[in-house]
């Protein structure tokens, strides 16, 4: 990337610090938002899906997917604090040291924790107003997605978000909204047609799960966000961020 590029996402990394830094609660808001956020998506996607599953199923998977990328495209315009895109901007100002490890550490941390606190609030209110008749639908999908084997489950959540990475980068670097809402739409939309796997995006999906089908098992829920987490990592912050460093012009 252009050293004019490269600065841009030093900047992003050491403002997102220095706000955690100076204003923790208006940080932890951001974070919340980007839940709300990513929750809009979830039941966008997972709507379009049910509407389609009886006439066109492949057709419900394009859309949703498509719809999907509602989450950044918010995220970018409005402004929020998403774990995933953090991943990148926080790893890439780390390789830089633009920003210390820890900084990086403590950004990952309360972006995740007021993420799930987004996902959670609004996939209950979803729930609350009688899911849009979803329930047979979430049944349908929701044990074999728990049941993914553990090392397909890492591989596709690495492989998503370096998508989610890509748009975020894309969002930041193209300077005009047209090609932003274009590199967006076809980064997300890629992830989630492939079937990756995406940490804040099954908080709400298990969230909203949870409380509409009966016997879903915590523990098949928590160990899938761990091992979704840690390949969501690793796609933005090692896949992505360190060979995007490396080849960056920073002098």
């Amino acid at each position: 990337m252009p050293y004019d590029d490269v600065q841009k996402f030093y900047n992003a990394a050491k403002a997102k610090a220095a706000l955690l830094k100076e204003n923790p609660g208006r940080y932890f808001i951001r974070s919340i938002v980007a839940g709300f956020f990513i929750a809009v998506a979830m039941i966008y996607c997972n709507v379009l899906g049910n509407v389609f599953k009886d006439s066109d199923p492949a057709w419900g998977k394009m859309l949703g997917a498509i719809g999907f990328s509602i989450a950044v495209l918010l995220i970018v315009f409005i402004g929020s604090e998403l774990f995933t895109g953090n991943n990148l901007m926080m790893a890439f100002g780390g390789y830089g040291k633009a920003v210390t490890w820890g900084q990086v550490a403590k950004v990952w941390v309360v972006s995740y924790i007021g993420n799930f606190v987004g996902c959670f609030i609004f996939s209950g209110i979803f729930v609350l107003a009688g899911a849009s008749g979803t329930k047979d639908y979430f049944a349908g999908f929701i044990d074999a997605k728990l049941a993914i084997p553990m090392d397909q489950m890492f591989f596709r959540a690495v492989l998503c978000n370096f998508f989610v990475c890509l748009a975020v980068a894309c969002g930041t670097k193209c300077k005009e909204e047209a090609s932003k809402f274009f590199m967006i739409v076809i980064c997300i939309s890629g992830f989630v047609v492939a079937g990756f796997e995406h940490c804040i995006a099954n908080m709400a999906i298990f969230t909203t799960a949870f409380f509409l089908v009966p016997g879903l098992s915590i523990g098949a829920m928590l160990k899938s966000m761990l091992i979704v987490t840690i390949g969501n990592i690793i796609g933005g912050a090692v896949l992505l961020a360190l060979p995007l460093q490396k080849m960056s012009a920073d002098k």
